[in-house]
């Protein structure tokens, strides 16, 4: 038997044993539904713009140039019409049949939810929420597209998407949910991450079961604790895992 094949294996077993399991994911798990990541070879830190991404995404940036901030946001930020894929739908039915307890996402495009997900932690925030910086009034997404430039409340403050820019901090109570969701898990699964951003690949410390799955393209510094070690596109794996597991 193939050294792949036992792996997948091994991972149906641990989901069909499993009640409390943890899917801790970074932005490849939206890349198989054409969203880019940052930091591979076609991800946004390589592409050429007038500002480096990294300083576009920060919060000195957003004060300072709202208007090109909106601008690149709206580009490439924000994708309304992307739908969910395998790995996202996967885990919402594991949560509709009471095996998992949490998806923590370092995404901000909400796909988890559209894909049926409920108990899902966005650590950076989400594009479907947002806010006026003067009186704090909610508005949707549609706010914020059908606008030219800046996005501006009936008050005249500024609309700021509900997402964490570099320079700001998490959200407590998010935190505390993923915090609170790893220290009871029974399986973590890591997937789509690098594991670089801080501090939300810190929450890793927190996981205190005795099995730990990794699936990614790169290498991550969490490679040599992995139980399990996928290489491959995260939809492709829980896809066979499930076909294992129902076919047993």
């Amino acid at each position: 038997m193939l050294e792949s094949e036992k792996q997948l294996k091994q991972l149906a077993n641990w989901v069909a044993e499993s009640s409390r399991i943890v899917f801790f994911g970074g932005a490849g798990v939206s890349t198989e539904s054409g969203i880019p990541d940052f930091r591979s070879e076609d991800g946004l830190y390589r592409q050429h713009f007038r500002y480096p991404p990294e300083v576009m995404l920060s919060h000195e940036f957003f004060m300072e140039h709202p208007e090109e901030f909106f601008q690149f946001y709206r580009e490439k930020m924000v994708a309304p019409q992307i739908e969910p894929n395998d790995a996202h739908r996967i885990l919402a039915r594991w949560e509709e049949e009471g095996r998992l307890s949490a998806v923590i996402t370092q995404n901000i495009d909400g796909l988890h939810q559209k894909a049926g997900s409920r108990k899902v932690w966005e650590l950076h925030g989400s594009v479907y929420r947002n806010h006026c910086m003067e009186c704090g009034k909610s508005w949707p997404l549609e706010k914020v597209l059908e606008t030219d430039g800046v996005p501006r409340c009936t008050c005249g403050g500024i609309i700021k998407p509900d997402v964490v820019l570099y320079g700001e901090g998490l959200e407590e109570s998010v935190l505390q949910r993923s915090v609170q969701a790893l220290e009871r898990a029974d399986l973590l699964i890591i997937g789509g991450t690098s594991l670089a951003v801080y501090p939300a690949a810190g929450l890793i410390q927190y996981y205190g079961g005795q099995r730990l799955v990794l699936i990614n393209r790169s290498s991550t510094p969490m490679d040599r604790y992995a139980d399990l070690r996928f290489s491959g596109k995260i939809g492709e794996v829980l896809r066979t895992e499930e076909e294992i597991r129902c076919h047993r």
